[in-house]
């Protein structure tokens, strides 16, 4: 007879403990070839998966804060905050190991960007450097804002330009677009583009359906100031022109007017109506 090596129970492939331990090995390829994926689908200039491994720093980042926030789930949170600094010194991207990551980020050029320990990031988000998901709690009693929400969610689908700042624990709507340098304080709905200091909605509900690169949904972007300012000279042109109306209608009544609408006196003398006793010293007799 010929007797088999007998395999250890812990390491049979078909026992439930070594099955779990292949969907995990699985799980995290798969999440590692989503990432890849992702870069190559959304930059141009990922030429090769190889190239995204080893040239890009977003996707050390987010490996890096995946290690980082598994530590950080199981309490070690100084070892998992070594991880994420060791990551931002190498990648120049900072992830606090504290912050929710969903599926296939990916963070342009990546430089300076800055994510909140209480942030949540969804899926199919796209960042671009010198971005900040920050919190803006004060700074006084920080111990009673442990495990307290301080920082935004953007919710999937959601791209930040360059420079954008997202302040406080608010929410970035599914497939909202935020333009770079803005400055978000409020809720954004989904769908919508902001831009501005402080932002402003300059594309409606659900306009925002193509990939807009750093947020900017095409080159004929309305500026919310001009157009607020175009609406007050608008406004006034409308005054004027209600005015010089009532100035002609007076001067076919016989009422004369003193240029400003309002009627102009033969003698000189203010409308008495308009003065109260003592406003002004009595006249000097002829």
């Amino acid at each position: 007879m010929i007797f088999r090596e007998q395999i250890p129970e812990q390491h049979h492939p078909l026992k439930p403990g070594g099955a779990t331990v292949n969907t995990m090995a699985l799980g995290i390829f798969k999440r590692i070839a989503e990432d890849v994926d992702a870069t190559m689908a959304r930059d141009p200039a990922a030429r090769s998966r190889l190239m995204v491994i080893l040239a890009y720093p977003c996707f050390w980042a987010v490996l890096s804060h995946r290690l980082a926030h598994r530590i950080y789930g199981a309490g070690f949170y100084t070892l998992a905050r070594l991880i994420s600094q060791i990551s931002r010194f190498l990648t120049g991207i900072e992830i606090n190991p504290g912050a929710q990551i969903g599926r296939r980020l990916f963070i342009d050029h990546g430089m300076g960007v800055v994510i909140g320990e209480t942030a949540i990031v969804g899926d199919d988000v796209t960042l671009y450097h010198d971005v900040t998901l920050g919190g803006i709690s004060p700074s006084i009693n920080s111990a009673s804002q442990i495990n307290v929400k301080r920082h935004p969610t953007l919710e999937d689908g959601v791209i930040v330009g360059a420079g954008a700042q997202i302040l406080g624990d608010i929410v970035v709507g599914r497939n909202a677009r935020v333009g770079a340098n803005a400055v978000v304080v409020r809720d954004v709905p989904p769908g919508v583009a902001v831009v501005g200091i402080p932002g402003r909605v300059v594309k409606p509900k659900d306009a925002c359906k193509d990939f807009d690169a750093y947020g900017i949904p095409g080159r004929e972007l309305p500026d919310p100031v001009a157009r607020a300012i175009d609406g007050l000279l608008d406004h006034i042109s409308r005054l004027q022109a209600r005015v010089a109306a009532l100035e002609a209608e007076n001067n076919l009544n016989g009422v004369h007017t003193n240029g400003n609408g309002t009627p102009a006196f033969s003698n000189g003398d203010d409308d008495p109506k308009a003065l109260a006793i003592g406003d002004y010293p009595p006249r000097s007799p002829l």
